[in-house]
C-alpha cells in the first residue's frame, strides 16, 4: 500500500492531512481509473467499455447498466470524466458510512467479529468460520481485517447503496445460497426485480433445462419405456431397449416426448416462481425486507412447486403418452390431447397426481439437506482459505444430492409415470396409487419400484454438467450477474 494510499485511509479521520491534498490524491486516482476504462481514448466510457473494465478486475459486467443509469447525467449512454468522478464521489461516500457503521470500535478496521455481528443482527447465523470467509474476499494483505482503502477498493464498482444490499451480495457470492436453486427458487431484492434480472436468470435456466433435457432425452425415454412396461419387458436392458426403438422408429424416436417436455419448463417456471414470491410474502407477512430462514424458504419452494406442477400438470401426462407413442399413433401434441380428450375424457390429464405431488416432499427436503450437509462439510474440511468450493465440488454435491433425493422419491415416480400410461382402450382395470403398488410389488418384488433407476442415474451428471454450462453462458449473454 503506497504512501497517498495510507494518506487517504488516514483522511476521513484525521485532521493531519489537508483537505486540498485529499481532494488532488482523488482526482489523480479518478483520472487513472477513467483512462484505464477509456479503451478508445475518446474522453468518454461507453456501456461496452464498462463492462469489459469490469469484467478484467473479477466484477460482474450486469453492474455496469446500474452505474450508467445512475450517473449518465445527460442520458447519452456515455460517461464523461466529471459524470464518472461525480458517481464515485458519491458512491464513496455510501460506503464510507457503511464501513463506518459495521467498524463498531472505531479502529478504522474491521474484523471477523464485525461481520458477525451485523449478520447476526440481520437475522443470519453463521460461525465463525463463515464470517472469515468473507473478510478473507476482501482482504488483501492478509491481515485478517479489513482497512477503509480494502472496503472501497473492493466495493468500488459495485453499486450497492446500504448494507442490505452487501449482506444480500455475500449471501449469493458465498456459501449461503450456492445451489439451492435446486430446490429452493432464489432470494431476490427489490433492485433485482426493477433491473429486470429476475426475467433473464429464469430465461437462464429455462435454456439451460432445455438443453439439457434434449441431451438426455433418449435416457429419459428408455427410463418410462422400463417404468410402464415391468413385468413385459424382461430380459429388456438399457441397451437391448435402446436398439428396439431405433428399430420401431428410427434414431429420431429416441427423442419422442421431448418437445413438450422442453415447452413446459417455460410456465412451470414462471409459475413457480410467482406462486413462491406470494407463498413468501404470507409466510413472512408485515415484516417487509425480512429474508426466510432456509426451512421457511423449503416450505415456501415445495408448496410453489406443488402449486406449478398442478397447473403443468396434463402437460406431464401428454409427456408420457408422446414418450410411449408408437410410429403414426399421433400427428403431434395437439393431435394427442385430442384423442385423449375424446376417449378418455378430462380426468385422464390428473391422473397419478397424488403420487406426483407427495414425491415432491421427499425429494426436495432430501436433496436440500444432503446437498447443504456435503457442501458445508467440504468448506469446513478443505476450503479454508476460500469462500467459494468450486465449480466441481459444487458439481458433484448436486449430483450426489440429487441422487438421494431420486432413490427417495423414485417409487412413487414411477406410480405416477404407470398411472399416466393408463389409457382406457387398453382394456385392463384402471388401478389406484396403492393398487399400483400392490400389483407391482405382488409381480416383482420391492425392486420392481425401481425399475428404470439405471437411465435415470444415468442421465444425472450429463443433466447436471450440461445444464450448469449452458446456465452460465446464458447468463452471460444476458448480462445476469449472479
Amino acid at each position: 500500500m503506497g504512501k497517498d494510499q495510507d494518506q487517504e485511509q488516514r483522511g476521513p479521520r484525521s485532521n493531519l492531512v489537508s483537505g486540498a491534498t485529499l481532494e488532488r490524491d482523488r482526482e489523480r486516482r479518478y483520472a487513472e481509473l477513467f483512462r484505464e476504462l477509456d479503451l478508445n481514448q475518446d474522453g468518454r466510457v461507453d456501456i461496452n467499455e464498462l463492462r469489459t473494465g469490469l469484467s478484467a478486475r473479477g466484477l460482474h459486467r450486469g453492474e455496469a447498466e446500474e452505474i450508467v443509469l445512475e450517473s449518465d447525467q445527460n442520458h447519452d449512454g456515455l460517461l464523461d470524466f466529471q459524470e464518472f468522478s461525480q458517481y464515485l464521489l458519491a458512491h464513496e461516500k455510501r460506503l464510507w458510512l457503511m464501513f463506518h457503521s459495521l467498524d463498531r470500535n472505531h479502529d478504522g478496521r474491521i474484523d471477523v467479529g464485525e461481520i458477525k455481528h451485523l449478520l447476526h443482527k440481520l437475522g443470519i447465523k453463521v460461525t465463525t468460520e463463515q464470517a472469515s470467509r468473507i473478510l478473507q474476499s476482501m482482504d488483501r494483505d492478509g491481515t485478517m481485517t479489513i482497512d477503509w482503502i480494502e472496503w472501497r477498493d473492493h466495493f468500488l464498482f459495485n453499486p450497492f447503496h446500504n448494507m442490505e444490499e452487501i449482506v444480500h451480495y455475500w449471501k449469493h457470492s458465498h456459501m449461503f445460497d450456492i445451489g439451492e436453486h435446486l430446490t429452493v427458487p432464489d432470494e431476490f431484492s427489490e433492485k433485482e426485480r426493477r433491473s429486470g434480472l429476475v426475467w433473464r436468470q429464469l430465461v437462464a435456466g429455462a435454456m439451460a433445462g432445455a438443453v439439457s433435457r434434449t441431451g438426455t432425452a433418449p435416457l429419459d425415454r428408455i427410463k418410462v419405456f422400463l417404468q410402464v412396461h415391468g413385468m413385459s419387458s424382461r430380459g429388456v436392458n438399457l441397451w437391448s431397449g435402446l436398439r428396439g426403438m431405433v428399430r420401431e422408429g428410427g434414431v429420431a424416436s429416441l427423442w419422442r416426448g421431448n418437445g413438450i417436455n422442453v415447452l413446459k419448463i417455460a410456465p412451470e417456471s414462471a409459475i413457480k416462481f410467482m406462486a413462491y414470491e406470494q407463498i413468501k410474502y404470507r409466510i413472512r407477512g408485515s415484516k417487509e425486507g425480512g429474508s426466510l430462514r432456509v426451512q421457511e424458504r423449503f416450505l415456501a419452494g415445495s408448496l410453489a412447486g406443488a402449486t406449478a406442477q398442478t397447473i403443468i400438470y396434463p402437460m406431464e401426462v401428454l409427456k408420457t403418452r408422446l414418450t410411449l407413442r408408437t410410429t403414426g399413433q399421433y400427428s403431434g401434441m395437439c393431435d394427442c390431447a385430442r384423442q385423449i380428450l375424446r376417449t378418455e375424457g378430462v380426468r385422464v390429464f390428473y391422473r397419478g397426481y397424488l403420487p406426483n405431488t407427495l414425491g415432491i416432499i421427499p425429494y426436495a427436503g432430501i436433496d436440500l439437506a444432503v446437498y447443504e450437509t456435503l457442501k458445508n462439510a467440504w468448506l469446513q474440511r478443505f476450503c479454508m482459505d476460500s469462500a467459494d468450493p468450486g465449480v466441481l465440488v459444487l458439481l458433484g454435491c448436486g449430483t450426489v444430492s440429487s441422487t438421494c433425493g431420486q432413490l427417495a422419491s423414485y417409487p412413487l415416480a414411477l406410480i405416477r409415470t404407470r398411472m399416466q400410461a393408463q389409457a382406457n382402450s387398453d382394456g385392463e382395470p384402471k388401478l389406484s396409487m396403492l393398487g399400483q403398488f400392490r400389483h407391482i410389488v405382488s409381480q416383482d418384488g420391492v425392486l420392481g419400484l425401481y425399475r428404470g433407476i439405471t437411465p435415470n442415474f444415468l442421465k444425472v451428471i450429463p443433466a447436471v454438467s450440461i445444464s450448469y454450462v449452458v446456465y452460465e453462458h446464458m447468463k452471460k449473454l444476458l448480462g445476469v450477474g449472479h
